[in-house]
């Protein structure tokens, strides 16, 4: 809204100072001012609200070190990450971005999804909350638009690389100065193609199309039907991950603040046409204004953290979790990351295995030995370390510092090729 407003007083008035609003850096540092804010002020507020309605987790004796002592602590926190997430992008993003669009799409979307799962838990005493089937239904849908709006919007597309030959130029039209890459050598191509990028080879790009490349020149037309069900697959996998790893104080909150900055890194650069050239990467117009909704995302995780930190006053609840996690997950696809998931989320990955593997080999042995037996002592694997007898906020801390580790592999695959 603001961004709207300075660009009228600027152009309407010559208002001094007020084409600064045109700077996404600018924009991007008052988001996550303003996302701390809202985080660490109002959030108390807002565990105070929860205390009184009693809005209380309850626990399930695990036989885990300290589990008691979380009882009747409040839960839905995750209401002050969503707030401290779509205030300042209402404030401060371009509204009128498709991008800016679908992630207050997806964080609003889930947050309710979440939200209804708390409340079932907490005011239904229902220890189950919302019915998985439900869930996963939420989550499809949200993938299917996501997945529709990114293929088939015309404002979605991509620019790419190729040689400045007088019969490409010919091609390509009336060309400005920025057409054209910083060398002369090049001139950069709109496509509405669904590139992405692969990581760690040369040349890294990706089209969707090459798999249905059996059915002749048609086939391009065809690889939505590759996309879609990718993005629904990925927005569900991330999503639930995040939500299987929010067991510990401030172990979802922490990880999601990391991979947002790897992710902002990203965006950043891909958004902008200086750093698109120089890193030989494809240039996506008009993903620049991401970088002020990840801004508010990782202000948003790190306020929260003052309260979520060991020992917790208030937990996210599917409420934050759900919506974390498919924000990452549409946060990578919009910017052709995708297939960088498996690292840059690899603690939510190695959470969501180490559930499948003990569950998995519980039946198994279970059928075959008339006796079901465990690979780790408790599932997910942060519960593991638990029953070790690892203090809680080692386990954290350890985690958080392979969150890193794996962020810097991420953006290092801008150049390790």
């Amino acid at each position: 809204m603001l961004y709207h407003l300075f660009e009228y007083l600027e152009s309407a008035f010559q208002l001094p100072g007020a084409s600064v609003f045109q700077y996404i850096s600018f924009r991007a540092a008052l988001a996550i001012m303003t996302s701390l804010l809202i985080s660490m002020v109002f959030g108390k507020r807002i565990i105070d609200v929860l205390l009184r309605k009693q809005v209380g987790e309850t626990v399930r004796d695990l036989g885990l070190t300290g589990q008691k002592e979380k009882e009747g602590t409040p839960t839905m926190g995750g209401l002050i990450i969503l707030g401290a997430i779509v205030i300042p992008v209402l404030l401060f993003a371009r509204l009128d971005n498709i991008y800016v669009i679908l992630m207050l799409l997806t964080t609003v979307w889930l947050g309710m999804i979440g939200f209804v799962d708390d409340y079932i838990k907490v005011f239904k005493k229902n220890k189950k909350g919302l019915a998985g089937r439900f869930k996963i239904m939420g989550q499809v849908l949200l993938g299917l638009v996501v997945g529709s709006v990114l293929y088939f919007n015309p404002a979605v597309v991509i620019k790419e690389k190729i040689p400045a030959t007088a019969e490409n130029i010919a091609a390509a039209g009336e060309l400005s100065d920025s057409d054209f890459t910083a060398d002369g050598n090049f001139i950069w191509k709109e496509s509405k193609s669904m590139k992405t990028t692969i990581p760690f080879f040369k040349n890294n790009e990706f089209d969707y199309s090459a798999v249905l490349g059996f059915l002749g020149p048609n086939g391009a037309w065809w690889s939505f039907l590759i996309f879609i069900p990718l993005v629904i697959f990925i927005i569900t996998a991330v999503s639930n991950g995040a939500n299987i790893t929010d067991g510990l104080d401030g172990l979802t909150t922490g990880v999601s603040a990391i991979i947002g900055s790897a992710l902002g890194v990203l965006a950043y650069v891909s958004g902008n046409i200086f750093f698109a050239d120089f890193l030989n990467i494809m240039y996506i117009p008009n993903t620049g204004e991401i970088v002020i909704f990840i801004s508010a995302f990782i202000g948003a995780c790190v306020g929260f953290l003052w309260y979520n930190s060991y020992p917790a006053q208030v937990f996210m609840g599917d409420t934050g979790s759900l919506a974390l996690g498919g924000i990452i997950a549409v946060l990578a696809i919009a910017i052709r990351k995708e297939l960088l998931i498996p690292i840059l989320c690899g603690v939510f990955l190695v959470e969501n295995f180490s559930v499948m593997i003990q569950v998995g080999y519980f039946k198994y042995t279970k059928k075959k030995y008339g006796e079901g037996r465990r690979v780790f002592l408790m599932a997910p694997l942060h519960h593991h370390y638990q029953k070790k007898g690892f203090n809680e906020s080692k386990i954290v801390t350890r985690f958080w510092i392979v969150c890193v580790m794996l962020a810097v592999l991420t953006v290092i695959t801008l150049k390790i090729r």
